[in-house]
């Protein structure tokens, strides 16, 4: 399945930003962007500006790109976006090994992930 048949296409009210080969595991990145799904932008912000861990500060980078990809690639309102869609993928994973008792090897394995945010514009309830 080739890339441009994964990718989905976006409406005229969502934009997206993608960041790739962050140096975390997959699931790690995960529990991050599951705490922000679903919620408006400004409450994700806050959220990702005092969470403790230590890949929230690059969630919220590549939110900030995702608004700022909004407001200026599709013209969309920024005070009405909403997190529509986070999801995590796994990128590569360097090899590593370290050596251990009696000849033996230890491997350590270090992932890369690769994040994707998706923010829409909420439609007005009239």
């Amino acid at each position: 399945m080739g890339k441009a048949a994964r990718e989905r296409t976006l409406d005229d009210v969502e934009a997206r930003a993608i960041s790739r080969t962050i140096r975390i595991s997959p699931q790690k990145l995960n529990l991050v962007a599951a705490m922000i799904r679903g919620k408006t932008v400004q409450t994700a912000l806050a959220d990702l500006t005092f969470a403790r861990r230590r890949i929230a500060g690059d969630v919220k980078k590549v939110l900030e790109s995702a608004v700022a990809n909004a407001e200026n690639n599709h013209q969309l309102d920024v005070d009405r976006l909403f997190v529509k869609e986070a999801y995590v993928g796994k990128s590569f994973v360097m090899k590593r090994f370290r050596p251990r008792a009696r000849g033996r090897v230890g491997r350590i394995q270090k992932p890369f992930s690769n994040l994707t945010i998706v923010v829409r514009e909420r439609e007005e309830a009239e």
